[in-house]
Parts: structure tokens; sequence; C-alpha cells
């Protein structure tokens, strides 16, 4: 136990490491580090994981990683002064998150037979928004980039 403190002790007091191009656990993000890009539903699109036609995929650095998340856009037929809380989900490939992250809105995925399905329609934009934290504020990565 006493070789273990003697280890642990200096780690602590150094501060906490972070990685060149990484953002530290405790990394609060401002407005201009979160990237988004909207994305929609192509007509002839058969792997579309979302029940909405179109939305806004974002990234974000959060509890030292980047964390994807889609949003639901603003529904057409809302009036200008009615509120909106648009819902969103985490998008990625650990089943965890996948599944009880977004336990909330669930239902903005479209239904699938298994947690495998999911992954394997979410995979693809986990992908474009882990590439939208590398791009500069403004940035838009396409989906041939990927």
């Amino acid at each position: 136990m006493m070789a273990q403190m003697a280890v642990a002790m200096p780690l602590m007091l150094a501060g906490e490491q972070v990685l060149a191009g990484e953002r530290g656990m405790f990394h609060f993000p401002s407005a201009d580090e979160v990237r988004t890009q909207p994305i929609s539903r192509a007509g002839n699109e058969a792997n579309w994981p979302f029940s909405v036609d179109e939305g806004m995929l974002a990234c974000v650095w959060s509890g030292g990683q980047r964390v994807v998340v889609f949003f639901e856009n603003r529904p057409s037929d809302l009036g200008v002064d009615e509120t909106f809380q648009p819902r969103q989900v985490i998008v990625t490939t650990d089943p965890i998150q996948l599944t009880l992250g977004n336990m909330a809105y669930r239902d903005l995925f479209r239904p699938a037979a298994s947690v495998e399905e999911r992954i394997r329609l979410v995979a693809p934009f986990a992908t474009l928004g882990q590439k939208l934290c590398d791009q500069p504020a403004g940035a838009r990565v396409g989906h041939g980039e990927l």
C-alpha cells in the first residue's frame, strides 16, 4: 500500500497530464470549441439512423474525450414565438453510451432490431462527428471525406 501511495502522490501533485491536441478531464468547452454541421437524409439513403430527416451533428470535447451529438431541427410548423427544446442523442459506437446514455430521447433513433444494428447505422455518423472536432470553426466535412 505504501509503495502504491509513493507512486500515486507525485502523479497527483504534478497535476493533470494531457497529451498534445487533447483536452483535460475537467476541461469546460467554450462556444467557439463546439463544431456543428447540418446533416440531412438523402432521398435514397436506406441506412439513415435517425427518426427525423434532418438535424445538426455536433462535436465537443467533454470529460477528456470527443462527444458527438445529433440534435433535431426546429419543426417548420412551429411558431416563432413558441419555445422549442430540441431532442438530442449521443452518436457513438459504445453500446453503453448508445443505449443508456440515450434513454431520454431514444425515439430520435429509428427503430433497430438490436444494439448491433443501431451501432452499424450510427458508425458513419460517429466518424463524421469525430472529424468535426479536428476542423477549424465553420469548416464542413462532406460524406465523401469519411
